[in-house]
């Protein structure tokens, strides 16, 4: 199983980012798809779940808002769109693939992406 992210980069405050996850190895539309970003010096922390169907969403409160995500099962590809970039948004950001209703609390992801890093300027 690989997953694949990509489309961070070095924005200003209030710019937008669609980062992209695609995934390979793994039956996509059986498989909850997850968001978590760790800055520097502080923990691993989830920012948000698709549902395998794409029908249901959660994300972190302090990205309510601001954050969507979304999956497309052609293309074995999900999607985080963040819009209106903070400095605290600054941070690596990991896709994650998992099975178990755990996923939409943070745990039970199997499989990790590499990460990418996202890093805003004020």
């Amino acid at each position: 199983v690989q997953l694949q992210a990509s489309g961070g980069g070095l924005v200003q405050a209030g710019a937008s980012l669609r980062l992209s996850c695609t995934a390979s190895g793994v039956t996509f539309t059986n498989t909850h798809m997850g968001w978590f970003r760790q800055a520097p010096g502080k923990e691993r922390e989830f920012v948000g779940r698709v549902s395998a169907t794409g029908t249901s969403t959660i994300l972190l409160n302090s990205a309510t808002g601001r954050f969507t995500i979304s999956r497309d099962n052609a293309k074995n590809t999900a999607y985080l769109q963040m819009n209106s970039l903070e400095p605290e948004d600054t941070a690596v950001y990991y896709c994650a693939a998992g099975l178990g209703l755990r996923t939409a609390w943070g745990s039970g992801y199997d499989y990790w992406g590499q990460g990418t890093q996202v890093t805003v300027s004020s």
